[in-house]
């Protein structure tokens, strides 16, 4: 899919979603359902090969390997309900859940039979191409009390709702990942049924046995973050190497790769992405052993996959602004492969 994706990249851009030649191709080759359970139809993947694919994606646009990434890390909530829920939001071909955090207004009132939810969430990506939107709440008491979870802190529960039942509002004017049209949606006492809720990541909630389902969302939200930094800056080195060759700097008569500096500077790079994605990806496959031997993932390997992802990230930002300032004014032209990653990589790495 990458020339068809690459192709239609600064079309992504300017209208601030995925078009609909993408999305059709996107549908077709099933990678919205790389985390969807197999009893919905989906892949139900290992973590490594998800974190390929969106690292694919990336090199050919941030945005679509965005959207793909925090739709999959969405489509988690199908293990969490039951199963005649799951298939209904998401047995469809072209089913795309979105959601944000958790609003700082939002509530869900318990009443009979669910909940009575309100509030505003922000940062849904792919919210223009989703059907079914995700309301992290506050569970709160007929009385107004908050209640509270066993351990003591604010209970939670996400509500699953139709996007029509939801305001939404096109607020996504920002510097990068223009593409993913991360707008925001407001509802107001809307009447949710207990069947179409859950607490995300909670046990007793969980119906899928399956080993991907003792990762966590967060787990698969970090592993997609950085999996789209690692092809930004793939694409970003690739792309310079190729300009090196051709590229002849004012006042020299040499071509830029036979700079020694450029040169040191394109082997620091090409180390950086290596051993951070190795790191990473061995990460994930100790992970998913321990997870396929029916085991708890242990506090040790929980922080070590948030180590491996944020190095990831950190570094392919790096090599992505290294090979920015080494291509020169080149990169500062929209028709480059360099100014949008550039913007892209910097608001990966803000989230």
């Amino acid at each position: 899919l990458a020339p068809l994706i690459a192709a239609h990249a600064a079309r992504i851009e300017q209208e601030r979603e995925i078009v609909p030649e993408v999305l059709a191709a996107l549908y077709d080759a099933r990678l919205f359902r790389m985390l969807v359970p197999k009893s919905c139809d989906g892949w139900e993947a290992d973590p490594a090969t998800f974190m390929q694919a969106i690292e694919e994606l990336a090199k050919a646009d941030g945005s679509t390997a965005w959207c793909v990434a925090q739709a999959s890390g969405c489509s988690m909530a199908a293990a969490y309900v039951e199963p005649k829920v799951a298939r209904e939001i998401f047995g469809r071909a072209d089913a795309v859940m979105a959601w944000g955090p958790v609003g700082p207004n939002a509530k869900a009132v318990a009443v009979d039979g669910g909940y009575r939810a309100s509030g505003s969430w922000s940062f849904a990506s792919g919210i223009k191409h989703a059907h079914w939107l995700g309301c992290h709440c506050p569970v709160v008491e007929p009385d107004g009390s908050p209640r509270l979870a066993p351990d003591g802190k604010p209970a939670e529960r996400t509500v699953l709702i139709p996007k029509a039942s939801a305001r939404i509002n096109d607020i996504w004017r920002v510097v990068g990942l223009k593409g993913t049209g991360s707008d925001n949606y407001t509802i107001d006492d809307l009447f949710v049924p207990d069947e179409y809720t859950f607490t995300r990541e909670a046990a007793a909630d969980r119906r899928e046995a399956g080993p991907l389902y003792r990762f966590t969302t967060f787990h698969l939200y970090g592993i997609g973050f950085a999996a789209i930094a690692l092809g930004l800056g793939r694409a970003s080195l690739d792309a310079f190497i190729a300009l090196a060759a051709t590229k002849v700097p004012k006042t020299k008569t040499f071509v830029l790769r036979d700079n020694a500096v450029v040169q040191s500077q394109v082997a620091l790079a090409e180390a950086k992405l290596a051993s951070s994605r190795a790191f990473l990806l061995q990460t994930l496959h100790e992970m998913w052993d321990t997870a396929a031997r029916g085991q708890s993932l242990a506090l040790t390997q929980r922080a070590m996959l948030k180590l491996a992802g944020t190095y990831a990230t950190h570094q392919a930002k790096d090599v992505v602004d290294t090979v920015y300032h080494a291509a020169g004014a080149t990169a500062i032209f929209e028709d480059n492969p360099f100014e949008r990653r550039f913007r892209d990589v910097h608001t990966v790495i803000q989230q």
